[in-house]
């Protein structure tokens, strides 16, 4: 059993104590900003991946798309239930003083969202989802792991269905012009929409509030997500190919676009092609054309399918990377300094990228690894000499301004057994 060690927020700064961070978390932070960032420097970035041919590349591209955003709101919800209590959730009072600090942080982040929108880089920029995140979990922070994997479960299952029953009836037409516009976009119309991202940020609350050094625990989350990953991501290529849920797809596009009914599977082809090529170019929803369109587990498609497995392949990230960071502390030391500065690794690389005019489109082979190489580096050395990072430090040191508005109820969140 290691020591206890206290929960951090889910950007990485500092809890009302000082104490050591928990290098499996971070580890696995850092892997889902860098798969991020493999996103938005586009597949032409990987050098590695591409010596062994285009097809690595993009296979490699198409892992971390959308389960890297996907875990980095599932580590958000596993830290906030860290920072309010672990396994025994704060009582309402006491609740009051990590609520500010959670409060603050979701104004300063959503203020820094958009001032990275305003850099015009061609990235979907996270943060100011990530506030309305912060907001929206607030209520469950009393609530114990089974109610919140129930209510994370509600949330995967019922919440894509809604959104589409809902965007239908808006007329929605899915076209983005910036990474959020409003509530509207948090909710159900942007990128990173609440309706099937909060099922990622509550389930890593549920898992938060488990023993997490346990080993039971870490089998029961390696089952869990296996099974997961295999009912999401297995289900839908179960149902669009095997069971034909892609010719039906085809031939209710095909009716509703063209008109035509009863077309053979050479009629269909054209337009089969089309709905096979679309189930890549998702951004974060389905069309709501077809109701069959719910089908598909793509990246960013916001169905059911996707929540469960996304959920899954978080479940088993953690759980490796929390093992790794027992067994490997030392040659993890680079990852976990560079998930501590989770914020200022996410903020740099859009300042970086928009300043340089890059693009994901570029072709520029190896530029992803100097970027990791580069946050791996950078990030090490500045945890060694000065500690938190720079925009950690900073956003901390707000929030903890915040909570001093508040009266001190004399309880402080759980440490970590």
């Amino acid at each position: 059993m290691t020591p206890p060690q206290d929960p951090r927020l889910p950007d990485g700064s500092a809890a009302p104590a000082a104490r050591e961070r928990i290098a499996g978390i971070d580890a696995a932070r850092a892997l889902a900003v860098f798969g991020m960032l493999t996103v938005h420097l586009g597949v032409g970035s990987l050098g590695v991946a591409g010596l062994a041919g285009d097809e690595a590349a993009e296979a490699f591209h198409g892992l971390t798309r959308g389960r890297s955003s996907a875990l980095f709101a599932f580590l958000a919800g596993v830290s906030l239930a860290l920072m309010t209590g672990r396994s025994q959730p704060l009582p309402g009072l006491a609740l009051q003083r990590p609520v500010a600090r959670i409060l603050v942080r979701a104004v300063v982040l959503a203020l820094l969202g958009m001032a990275l929108d305003v850099l015009d880089a061609p990235v979907a920029v996270i943060l100011a989802y990530y506030a309305g995140f912060f907001v929206l979990a607030l209520p469950l922070l009393t609530l114990g792991p089974v109610a919140l994997g129930c209510t994370a479960a509600a949330v995967a299952l019922i919440g894509p269905q809604a959104s589409f029953l809902i965007r239908s009836a808006m007329g929605d037409q899915g076209f983005r012009e910036n990474s959020i516009g409003g509530i509207t976009d948090l909710l159900l119309t942007g990128y990173y929409p609440a309706f099937t991202f909060m099922a990622f940020v509550v389930a890593g609350m549920a898992v938060g509030r488990l023993d997490l050094n346990a080993a039971r625990v870490r089998l029961g989350m390696l089952g869990t997500g296996a099974a997961l990953a295999l009912l999401g991501y297995g289900g839908s290529w179960l149902l669009l190919y095997p069971l034909g849920g892609i010719d039906r797809l085809a031939a209710d596009l095909a009716a509703s676009t063209w008109g035509a009914t009863g077309l053979d599977a050479a009629g269909l082809a054209p337009m089969r092609d089309w709905v096979v090529g679309e189930l890549g170019n998702m951004h974060g929803q389905v069309p709501t054309d077809s109701p069959l369109w719910l089908l598909i587990a793509s990246p960013h498609s916001g169905t059911s399918y996707e929540a469960v497995g996304a959920i899954g392949t978080s479940l088993l990230v953690l759980v490796a990377c929390l093992y790794a960071a027992e067994h490997a502390r030392v040659p993890l030391y680079p990852l976990s300094a560079a998930g501590a500065m989770a914020l200022t690794v996410y903020a740099g690389h859009i300042v970086v990228m928009a300043l340089g005019g890059m693009s994901f489109q570029d072709t520029a082979p190896f530029r992803w690894e100097a970027f990791v190489v580069a946050a791996l580096v950078l990030c090490t050395v500045w945890k060694l000499l000065l500690g938190r990072g720079p925009l950690e430090r900073a956003l901390g040191w707000l929030a903890d301004r915040g909570a001093d508005l508040v009266p001190d109820r004399g309880a402080h969140p759980a440490r970590q057994g």
